[in-house]
């Protein structure tokens, strides 16, 4: 016969082990501002508790103050991509040490399915969501009451609700000045997306990170090669190279717009017996798993996804005003650029 379920240990027991009163109990336990008891009191109430093995009761507490200690987090891609978990491992550490729980729902960038997740996270009563897109654009999110806060992690909505994204325009100037102070002159783009450049809906950083590419090259009095293709893909990497190489094979270095690209790019240059970086370099953006790994290791600035997390849960909890932060993307050096001269 199985044993019956222990009694939960209540306020009105650690009262009564203590010999005081239950309001008094409750007051030191969850530690009210302007409580004034003694220190003793306080030392036998907590050791009537730990004693007791009491445990706060979290559904009574959130009724109480209104709040339930969880955050919810939304996602088009949480288990996806190696940037996903990057983005939701930062938002669980942060939400850890500040002693929140965290609710995780997937929509699959379906507008249907956010708008099902936020009602619900809502029916849970979380104290505020988070809204992590793994492409930074433009969304448009449900309407929500006024006491829950919302907070996008690489993205922006129609209601203008706070955002954290990577800081995209220094990243790309960042990145072609690293060319053009190893020397190089005779550089190709590969990877313009014209289409995106005023479509938040589809970018809401691309702009910026070339804006960033131009303005150092401006800077440097380079004009670079620039081959347009429809998506940043292998294969879009692959067949701009070929294309950018035939109409000026005397490139010295090409950047390509995201790794993705870049991972093309070196398929077609072992294709055509050229070394990286001996005879031509290569740099990109976002860091992907395999750009340590690649044969030399690719140079990228690296997309900031755990940061991003972080700074939305503080964000969110009110601990930076919020607005529109701009999270810094470092440069990984690694092998793929080699200096002239």
């Amino acid at each position: 016969m199985a044993e019956p379920k222990a009694r939960r240990v209540t306020l009105a027991d650690v009262a009564q082990a203590a010999g005081m009163s239950k309001s008094a109990v409750s007051m030191i336990l969850n530690e009210r501002p302007g409580t004034r008891l003694s220190e003793e009191a306080v030392k036998r109430v907590r050791a009537a508790a730990e004693e007791l093995g009491y445990r706060p009761d979290p559904q009574a507490q959130s009724l109480r103050l209104g709040r339930t200690k969880s955050i919810g987090f939304i996602s088009d891609q949480v288990t996806l991509t190696r940037y996903a978990s990057a983005m939701i491992s930062g938002v669980l550490d942060e939400a850890k040490a500040h002693d929140r729980t965290v609710l995780i729902a997937e929509t699959r960038g379906d507008p249907a399915e956010l708008a099902r997740a936020v009602d619900a996270m809502l029916d849970r009563r979380v104290d505020g969501l988070l809204v992590g897109q793994m492409v930074a654009r433009l969304i448009d999110v449900p309407q929500l009451p006024r006491d829950v806060p919302l907070v996008v992690v690489n993205g922006t909505t129609s209601r203008d609700h706070p955002s954290v994204l990577p800081e995209e325009r220094t990243a790309g100037y960042t990145v072609a000045k690293h060319l053009v102070d190893a020397g190089h002159r005779r550089i190709g783009i590969v990877g313009d997306i014209p289409r995106l450049m005023n479509d938040p809906r589809g970018s809401a950083t691309i702009p910026d990170r070339f804006a960033g590419m131009m303005a150092a090259f401006d800077e440097a009095g380079v004009v670079p090669e620039r081959v347009e293709v429809d998506e940043w893909n292998p294969s879009a990497g692959y067949s701009g190279a070929h294309r950018i190489l035939d109409a000026h094979p005397d490139l010295t270095a090409i950047l390509a717009c995201n790794d993705n690209v870049a991972f093309g790019v070196y398929q077609a240059l072992g294709e055509r017996g050229i070394r990286v970086p001996d005879d031509i370099s290569v740099i990109s953006f976002d860091d992907e798993e395999l750009a340590e790994y690649h044969r030399p290791g690719l140079t990228t600035a690296r997309l900031p996804y755990e940061e991003m997390g972080r700074r939305g849960v503080r964000m969110l909890l009110g601990e930076s005003e919020p607005a529109h932060e701009l999270v810094p993307m470092p440069l990984i050096v690694r092998e793929s650029v080699r200096t002239l001269g």
